[in-house]
């Protein structure tokens, strides 16, 4: 885990981002449990019925009212909405996955959804044929996606041109758990 020391107390507004199935919404609901915070899911926020994208003017005012809360835990790699999630927060946690684990996880993940019908964002549903016939595949989505997101991550924390973020790096799939439990031994009652 890389980071500057974290004081529970700072944490208040904080994007968590990753490729996808990194675990960013299971960590930011979990995350946003801990500092009784708002828990703000982007996936929810941008789909709409049958796979259509929120227009952006409408997602960017969803975001801005979302955000606009003291505390809160927002999940997504949405750069329609970037700017105005990442001037707000305090800090930035990149659960940098490796690559199996990132494909293990989309395959696992796409194929229960697939197999159960579980509804995932503005009612959608994944199936076989959505899931692993189509070139718009969570699982191909993220075969093309993971090592420029890595890179364009990586650049962001070394530059890191938005001066109000701390950025807390996870390498490992261990360290967001031991983070959580680390800050729930050391929080106050709430």
């Amino acid at each position: 885990m890389t980071e500057n020391p974290v004081n529970i107390d700072t944490l208040k507004r904080i994007v968590v981002i990753g490729s996808s199935c990194a675990g960013k919404t299971t960590f930011a609901r979990k995350l946003s449990r801990v500092l009784n915070a708002k828990n703000i899911e982007m996936d929810w926020l941008n789909w709409l019925p049958n796979w259509e994208e929120r227009p952006t003017e409408e997602l960017r005012e969803m975001v801005d009212q979302e955000t606009s809360a003291e505390k809160w835990v927002l999940d997504g790699n949405y750069s329609r909405t970037r700017d105005i999630a990442w001037n707000r927060a305090t800090h930035a946690i990149w659960l940098n996955v490796s690559f199996p684990l990132a494909m293990v996880r989309a395959i696992k993940r796409t194929t229960k959804r697939a197999v159960t019908g579980e509804e995932i964002c503005g009612g959608n549903r994944e199936t076989f044929r959505h899931s692993f016939l189509s070139t718009d595949s969570m699982i191909i989505w993220s075969l093309r996606t993971y090592h420029s997101r890595r890179r364009r991550y990586r650049k962001q924390v070394e530059e890191n041109q938005y001066k109000n973020l701390s950025f807390i790096v996870f390498e490992n799939s261990r360290d967001p758990e031991e983070f959580l439990k680390t800050l729930e031994s050391n929080s106050p009652a709430r």
